[in-house]
């Protein structure tokens, strides 16, 4: 906790600046019988009495670092952070205000924002990235802002895969309330269909398609042609990414993607207990003056010398509501300077590295769980998730799982009824061959009737 002192002598000088006497006086303008009402709380605490409290209540929590083994995915997961990421993010100079309005005496924020941009355009193979959403959902709902005001309104459906994640389409929904659109596509009788049959569902008032990469089932998809398809009927297609995976498989960009989206928390970002994340948004230069957000730009100022500036603000909040294309006038700021410092560290090599120990482990662990009786794991190219069939409900399993020691896999029967019996198995490089062996040997011993 930062410590900031005040003697006696600043606080009157402060308090005669804003033209009061006392502290009290700050408090005119709340009526007497308000200011301080009877609250049934717990005695006071001391310090050392606070921190042992606190200590003892962290101390319940379990966690993936020391406590439990994890396997659980579905769009937040437990990689390795490097300890700079962690030390730059404590500098104070980042801690301060987040709005870089005045270039002259932010330059540092506003080339760490720079930075994060060209760290996520090379990333997703787009022309351009904004500074940041709040995470993947919502960046993934600003998707269908831009291309509703791309269209100018006059295209009012949006196609949404039913193998994008469940949530991102529930907050795509709730974001779009009022505005008198349609979505579709997301049938859970449609889950087998592939995306060139997806395609057949884009009509003359269709604005954008949606799909995830790797979907939400962990497929693996080139999607190359359903994006011509749907360019050929005049619609645009965004393109939900895992960024971890964009290290070793074909980038969207390449595929031909309007818009690329997802949530940076792999990059970086501890899963903490949900949040908050950073949700990050590419797309193609055209398209810009579209895009919601945050956008940082570099020039060269009046001495000749490189400099960093906030860029096209008159799309965003600087005009009249009605005119502005998103009502998004904050970012996620600290969390994506914490991706851009990990992937800085990291590097092209060194992400390759991770994505390819994913790869290679959930592959070890997949192969192996097909040969324990009663398990089955969906056919398919898949990159560090895939679908366990199991013999039993698979809340039933899990908890079997948790006695052990092991958060087992996303129960999908959550979102899709008849998946009752199946999970989501997610593996990262922080996995051990002997924590899946133990995976495996653990499943193994539930009844399989």
């Amino acid at each position: 906790m930062t410590y900031i002192p005040i003697s006696p002598k600043e606080r009157d000088a402060m308090l005669e600046t804003v033209g009061v006497k006392s502290l009290d006086d700050l408090f005119d303008a709340i009526p007497v019988k308000h200011r301080f009402p009877k609250l049934n709380l717990p005695a006071a605490l001391t310090e050392m009495e606070a921190m042992d409290e606190l200590s003892g209540l962290a101390n319940a929590n379990e966690n993936v670092r020391s406590d439990l083994v994890s396997f659980l995915g579905a769009g937040m997961y437990n990689h390795y952070i490097p300890s700079v990421v962690d030390h730059m993010l404590r500098r104070g100079e980042f801690y301060t205000a987040y709005t870089p309005y005045q270039p002259e005496i932010s330059q540092g924020t506003l080339q760490a924002i720079f930075e994060y941009q060209s760290l996520m355009s090379a990333l997703t193979g787009m022309d351009v990235s904004n500074a940041s959403h709040y995470d993947g959902a919502t960046a993934t709902a600003e998707a269908v802002n831009l291309a509703f005001a791309q269209y100018r309104g006059k295209r009012r459906k949006v196609l949404m895969s039913p193998s994008l994640h469940p949530q991102y389409r529930e907050v795509v929904r709730t974001y779009t309330q009022g505005m008198e659109l349609e979505s579709a596509g997301d049938a859970e009788s449609d889950l087998e269909l592939s995306p060139e049959a997806f395609a057949s569902q884009v009509d003359d008032n269709t604005c954008l398609v949606i799909v995830q990469y790797p979907d939400f089932f962990g497929r693996v998809y080139d999607y190359t042609k359903l994006i011509e398809d749907v360019h050929a009927k005049g619609a645009l297609v965004c393109v939900v990414a895992n960024p971890t995976a964009l290290a070793m498989f074909k980038t969207p960009g390449s595929m031909g993607a309007d818009i690329v989206v997802g949530d940076g928390q792999p990059l970086g970002i501890p899963m903490w207990y949900g949040g908050p994340s950073v949700g990050f948004f590419t797309t193609r230069k055209n398209m810009v003056h579209k895009m919601a957000g945050r956008l940082v730009g570099e020039t060269i100022d009046s001495r000749g010398q490189r400099a960093y500036v906030l860029t096209l603000t008159a799309r965003e909040q600087h005009i009249k509501r009605e005119r502005a294309t998103s009502n998004i006038c904050t970012n996620q700021g600290l969390i994506a300077l914490g991706t851009a410092v990990y992937l800085s560290v990291l590097g092209k090599k060194g992400l390759r590295q991770v994505a390819e120990l994913c790869y290679q482990k959930a592959h070890y662990a997949a192969r192996e769980l097909n040969k324990v009786k009663g398990y089955k794991v969906s056919d398919g190219t898949f990159f560090h998730e895939f679908v366990l069939e199991c013999p039993a409900p698979a809340s039933e399993i899990n908890a079997h799982l948790l006695e052990h020691g092991i958060i087992g896999g996303y129960d999908l029967g959550q979102d899709f009824p008849s998946l009752a019996n199946q999970m989501l198995i997610a593996v990262t490089e922080m996995n051990t061959k002997q924590e899946i062996d133990t995976l495996i040997e653990v499943l193994s011993e539930v009844d399989h009737g």
